[in-house]
C-alpha cells in the first residue's frame, strides 16, 4: 500500500526544537534583522552575511519545496497489508505523487506483492502498466475526470488502505519527523527510518 505524507516546516518557528532556528529564520525573512540575539550579531543589515543566498543553495536537492501548505517535505510510504512499514522515499512538498509509484514498487524487501493499493494521487495509466508488468494487480481509484473508467473496481481490497493511514498517524507522533529539524535529506531520512523501525518493532512485540 502506498501513501504520501506532506510535512510542513512552519511548526519549527513556534516550538524552536533546534536552538536558534526561530531567530535564524526570522532574520532570513527580515522581521528580526535589527534584533540582537547574541554576542556576535551585527546590528547593521548591510554588514551582515548574506544568509538568505547561502541557505537557498543549501536547500537544493534536500527534499524541500514550497507547496500550497507551505515549505514542506513529502514522505511517500510503502507498507504491507497489516500496515507494517516496508520502505519510503522523500520528495519536495510540491512534487507530484504519481512519478514516485515505480520507486515505491522497487523499494523494500525483494518480494512481489499480489496487489498495490494507492490513493488517487497515483492514478496514471503508466503506473498501472508498471504494476501489471511486475505481476502486481493495481488497486488505484480513478479520478472523476478520467475517461473510459472500467466497470469493475476492487472496493473490498481498497478498504485496506485505512491501515496505511493508521501507520501515517503513528509516524506523525514523532516530533523529529513531524517538524523536519534536519537540514539535509540524508539526516532526515535517517530519523524517518528510525521512527518506522520503532513502529515495526512495536507491532511485532504486540502480536
Amino acid at each position: 500500500m502506498l501513501r504520501p505524507l506532506e510535512l510542513g516546516l512552519e511548526a519549527v518557528l513556534a516550538l524552536e526544537p533546534c536552538g536558534c532556528v526561530r531567530g535564524l529564520l526570522r532574520r532570513l525573512g527580515g522581521s528580526e534583522r535589527h534584533g540582537a540575539s547574541g554576542a556576535d550579531v551585527r546590528l547593521h543589515h548591510r554588514t551582515g552575511p548574506c544568509l538568505g543566498r547561502r541557505r537557498k543553495r543549501g536547500q537544493s536537492r534536500q527534499a524541500l519545496g514550497r507547496s500550497r501548505g507551505g515549505f514542506s517535505t513529502k514522505i511517500h510510504l510503502k507498507t504491507d497489508w497489516d500496515g507494517d512499514p516496508l520502505g519510503f522515499c522523500l520528495t519536495a512538498g510540491e512534487a507530484s505523487d504519481s512519478p514516485q509509484f515505480e520507486t515505491l514498487l522497487d523499494v523494500g524487501p525483494d518480494i512481489t506483492p499480489r496487489a498495490a493499493v494507492g490513493d488517487k494521487g497515483y492514478d496514471a495509466k503508466a503506473n498501472r502498466q508498471a504494476a501489471r508488468s511486475r505481476g502486481i494487480c493495481p488497486a488505484i481509484p480513478y479520478r472523476t475526470t478520467t475517461k473510459e473508467k472500467p466497470q469493475f473496481f476492487p472496493k473490498a481490497l481498497y478498504r485496506g488502505r485505512a491501515r496505511i493511514e493508521q501507520t501515517m498517524g503513528k509516524l506523525k507522533r514523532f516530533k523529529r519527523v513531524a517538524l523536519r529539524c534536519e537540514k539535509t535529506d540524508v539526516n532526515y531520512g535517517s530519523f524517518v527510518a528510525l521512527a518506522l523501525s520503532f513502529i515495526l518493532i512495536k507491532s511485532v512485540h504486540t502480536t
